[in-house]
This record gives C-alpha cells, sequence and structure tokens, in this order.
C-alpha cells in the first residue's frame, strides 16, 4: 500500500493531508483526512516554525511514496516547502499548475497558465465529486466562482475579494467605519453600523453567487450543483439555503477541494 503526501499553500493557510492508494478522490466519507492539518502560510517563513512542521508530519506518518501540492503564496514559499523533508530527498516532489492538464477537463482560459493552481485544482476536485453543471466556490482570502460544465468544459469565472477583504477595506479607507465583528446572523437590511457592514458584504458575496447561476443559465449551461470550500465556506452555504434560492440547486460545501484535486491530478501522473 501507498501513501501519498498533499499540499495546499494558499495566502493565507497551509493546508496537508495524506491519504493511501487503498482510497479514492470521488469518496466523500467524513474520515476520508485522517491524517491533516493546516497552520498559517506565513510559518513557512520562520525557520523555527518549519521544523516544527516538518518534525509533526515525519513522525506522524510514515515515508511517503509521493509528494503533490499546490501553491499561489510565491516561488520563495515553494522553495522552503520543497526544503520540509531531507530525509526524503528521494520522494518526488510534482507541482500542480494552472495548465497542468487533467484527462477530461479543459479549461477555456485564453492563457491557462495564469490560471491559478488553487482555482484549478478546485476544478479537477469538484469534478470527482460530480460530473454535472457545477460552479465550483472557494471562499478564503478571495473567493473564487468557477464555472464546469457536465462536458468537462471550464468556461472561466471570477474573483472577488474574499468576506475579511471586504471588511477590512472599509476599515481602512474609511474615517469612520469599523472593523466589523460577526455576530447572530441577521437577514435584511443592518440596523446597525456593524450589521450594514456584515449584511453588505455577505449580500455582495450571494450576489456575484447568484449572477453566476444567471449567466451561466444564459449560456444554455444551468447550474445544477454548487461546491462551497474555504474557510466561509459555511458562511455562505448557509446564507443561501436560508435565503431558499435556487431552490432546484444542490448546495454542498466540501473542506479540501484543493487538496482533492491535487490528489486526483497525481495519482494520474505517478
Amino acid at each position: 500500500m501507498s501513501l501519498y503526501l498533499l499540499f495546499d499553500v494558499g495566502n493565507t493557510r497551509l493546508k496537508w493531508a495524506a491519504v493511501e492508494s487503498t482510497q479514492y478522490p470521488s469518496d466523500q466519507q467524513k474520515k476520508l483526512w485522517a491524517y491533516s492539518g493546516s497552520i498559517g502560510s506565513k510559518s513557512l517563513q520562520s525557520a523555527e516554525h518549519r521544523a516544527e512542521l516538518a518534525d509533526y508530519i515525519a513522525r506522524t506518518l510514515p515515508k511517503p511514496n509521493a509528494i503533490a501540492f499546490s501553491c499561489v503564496a510565491g516561488q520563495e514559499a515553494i522553495d522552503k516547502l520543497q526544503s520540509l523533508f531531507p530525509q526524503w530527498e528521494d520522494v518526488e516532489w510534482m507541482q500542480l499548475l494552472g495548465n497542468s492538464p487533467f484527462d477530461g477537463i479543459r479549461s477555456l482560459y485564453q492563457d491557462p497558465s495564469k490560471l491559478g493552481s488553487d482555482r484549478w485544482a478546485a476544478i479537477i476536485g469538484g469534478r470527482t465529486l460530480s460530473k454535472t453543471n457545477t460552479l465550483i466556490i472557494n471562499a478564503g482570502t478571495a473567493t473564487t466562482i468557477d464555472l464546469i460544465g457536465s462536458n468537462g468544459l471550464h468556461y472561466g469565472g471570477w474573483i472577488l475579494p474574499g468576506l475579511s477583504l471586504m471588511q477590512k477595506s472599509l476599515e481602512t479607507n474609511t474615517a469612520q467605519l469599523p472593523l466589523a465583528v460577526r455576530g447572530e446572523t441577521h437577514h435584511g437590511f443592518g440596523l446597525s453600523t456593524n450589521d450594514a457592514i456584515i449584511g453588505g458584504c455577505d449580500a455582495a458575496q450571494i450576489g456575484a453567487i447568484q449572477y453566476a447561476l444567471n449567466v451561466a443559465k444564459e449560456m444554455n449551461q444551468p447550474v445544477e450543483r454548487i461546491w462551497i470550500d474555504g474557510g466561509n465556506a459555511k458562511i455562505l452555504a448557509n446564507e443561501m439555503r436560508q435565503l431558499g434560492k435556487p431552490n432546484s440547486i444542490s448546495i454542498e460545501t466540501s473542506e479540501g477541494l484543493v487538496l482533492r484535486g491535487v490528489w486526483a491530478w497525481l495519482l494520474k501522473n505517478l
């Protein structure tokens, strides 16, 4: 039995998971990520934190047969990531890029090399879970919305500031607006400045998703399923469900869509 170690290095969080060759990316069982973890991506900048991370993973797992990763945090982060396990120097590191081929999926991006590897990995991950017209949403530091058709075509997508960035921009660039704090869920117009900011940012995100559904329908690619991942996934999914729209579309959160996509791509390239 083989073991594969996977990394997703984002702008805010570094996530990892280990999977066995007896498992499959299309499996949605809850214990799929039995060996996994997450830390701040900036931890890679510290030699002490890198040593702690490497020691923890090496003590937790046996030597992997391959290591695969996606990274959008820059070349320095990649270099530091690949320095973690000198004792495993014979293990191959494989990097998923935005233009890495994957059987059954093709992007219509003008220059696929400019497509973020996290978006591409999430698209692959979503495709392993469902083969219908699907919106893939990664709600993290940025919110990305991508459309993949049942025909395997990635029709492109959008990138907008995530919830925290939206809220922070109001605090940073205005004289009197504070950094809002999320409290109890409130629907409708805000009756305080705090609720107005939280509700407004939520509405902007939900509005973008609804607009994406409308555009997909105009393209004769009506969406049947929405997969949402990222730190704000539950917030957006709950908001959409409580609004009751669209009631004909399955809205599901899936932890680790990027890792799942990296995993599926790795299996195709072993």
